[in-house]
């Protein structure tokens, strides 16, 4: 709607994993990193966790789009609330094997042969499960034992588990101390700094066709990264917000009052309004007894 106004070719701020638009910070770097170089190793397990919004699965859409240039076999599991059956089902179907996808025996004979002539043509084969902490122990344990199909230059499958912290906390669980013992790269996203979040915004309007901006002072990115509290989705979600706004009001830089409103609608919540919610609002009236 408003990209005409500000002379944007697309749009600066949108919610979804775009690995085009993916703000290389230091952490990112790293995470990305991580994750091709345990996939290349042939590590086995491989364990990426953050914050809902830290950019999880935009880094996960960049690791696909490596693997698609290197012609690598993965399938992608978006969907974790599912049963062992739905599970093998969607391995089957992912993978594309030629077999009938609700047979677990059959599934797994398929897949087997297909990891060993991928090992043999020096291939990689990748399993990527996004929102891992979803998994039910049962899912888990099955993807365990995938793990275990191995020969001597290492494991024929590599494992990518992304999901919030909860999934750390969940691998500690002593029924999943045999997982925990088989991830040998662990890799976690926290929320931006208020420089990082300065140069994620002007990254961002920058993409989109708006080198220099002028259009966030530093007030407002403050107030942003305070607001947002350095999740990067959250970010967007304000700035896409500010830029609407600015549109209707026929303005062309943001001000902190447009700030108060956007995130007034959003109902943000941060540590500062909540000591201030938590204040109390004015000076008590004394109380006189009868006597008094």
């Amino acid at each position: 709607m408003y990209n005409a106004y500000f002379g944007f070719q697309e749009n600066p701020f949108s919610l979804s994993p775009d690995p085009a638009f993916l703000y290389r910070s230091a952490q990112h770097e790293e995470a990305l990193a991580n994750l091709i170089y345990g996939v290349q190793s042939r590590k086995g397990f491989i364990v990426l966790t953050g914050e809902v919004g830290t950019g999880k699965t935009t880094l996960l859409e960049c690791l696909r789009e490596y693997l698609e240039t290197q012609y690598f076999e993965f399938a992608f599991l978006f969907n974790s609330r599912i049963t062992a059956d739905q599970f093998f089902e969607m391995v089957a179907y992912d993978f594309n094997l030629p077999v009938q996808r609700t047979s677990k025996t059959e599934v797994l004979f398929a897949l087997n042969s297909l990891l060993v002539a991928q090992t043999n043509d020096g291939r990689t084969t990748v399993l990527i499960v996004d929102e891992a902490h979803n998994l039910e122990w049962d899912v888990l344990e099955e993807i365990r034992l995938l793990g275990n199909l191995e020969n001597r230059n290492g494991k024929l499958l590599q494992i990518v588990l992304a999901g919030q912290p909860e999934f750390d906390r969940k691998l500690d669980s002593p029924n999943l101390r045999q997982l925990k013992q088989r991830i040998v790269l662990r890799t976690t996203l926290v929320p931006f700094s208020q420089a990082d979040t300065q140069e994620y915004i002007e990254f961002r309007l920058a993409k989109a066709g708006m080198s220099n901006q002028t259009i966030f002072p530093a007030s407002v990115i403050a107030e942003v990264h305070l607001r947002a509290q350095g999740i990067p989705r959250v970010i967007n979600g304000v700035c896409d917000n500010l830029l609407l706004t600015m549109f209707a009001m026929e303005s062309k830089v943001a001000t902190v009052e447009m700030v108060d409103e956007v995130t007034t609608d959003m109902r943000l919540d941060w540590p500062s309004r909540r000591k201030m919610r938590s204040q109390p609002t004015g000076m008590e009236q004394p109380t006189f007894g009868r006597g008094d």
